[in-house]
């Protein structure tokens, strides 16, 4: 088992470049992308900038502001924002402190695998089967098992 600490007490000071009032605890970086958690002081500010990569900005804590393209919307705890590739974006606070895990997701976007995928949700969507077929195993391997001894392996 691997247990990542993030929050309080293991965040960067400093934050990430070209931030002001913002620190942040890297919990997981590979190819795939990373995730990270960002937290916002009083009258803090991610500079708007782009990125090649999709990302979506998760806010698990207080609130505040963040920017994507020329709109801007305030966004509170329990709000997730996408930040799309390519397109400006940014995040601040004003008199409140706001918490927030960031999941950039490496390289372009999938919209031809959604529709692949958004396919087969569809299919699964389409309501209950209308009967399942199937039957219990009369001489299982394990039918001696004896339940007091465990979990089976």
């Amino acid at each position: 088992m691997e247990i990542r600490r993030f929050g309080y007490g293991h965040r960067r000071p400093d934050g990430p470049a070209g931030t002001h009032g913002v620190q942040a605890a890297v919990v997981h970086a590979d190819a795939r992308g990373t995730i990270a958690e960002l937290a916002f002081a009083r009258k803090s500010l991610i500079e708007p900038h782009t990125n090649p990569n999709t990302t979506w900005f998760l806010v698990i804590e207080g609130g505040g502001f963040v920017r994507v393209g020329e709109e801007t919307a305030r966004v509170f705890a329990g709000e997730a924002v996408l930040w799309p590739a390519g397109v400006l974006h940014g995040a601040s606070t004003d008199l409140s402190e706001m918490r927030a895990i960031v999941v950039e997701l490496a390289g372009a976007d999938d919209a031809a695998a959604r529709d692949i995928l958004d396919g087969v949700t569809l299919a699964l969507e389409a309501g209950p089967v209308d009967k399942a077929e199937g039957a219990l195993v009369e001489d299982h391997p394990d039918a001696a098992y004896d339940p007091s001894h465990g979990e089976p392996l």
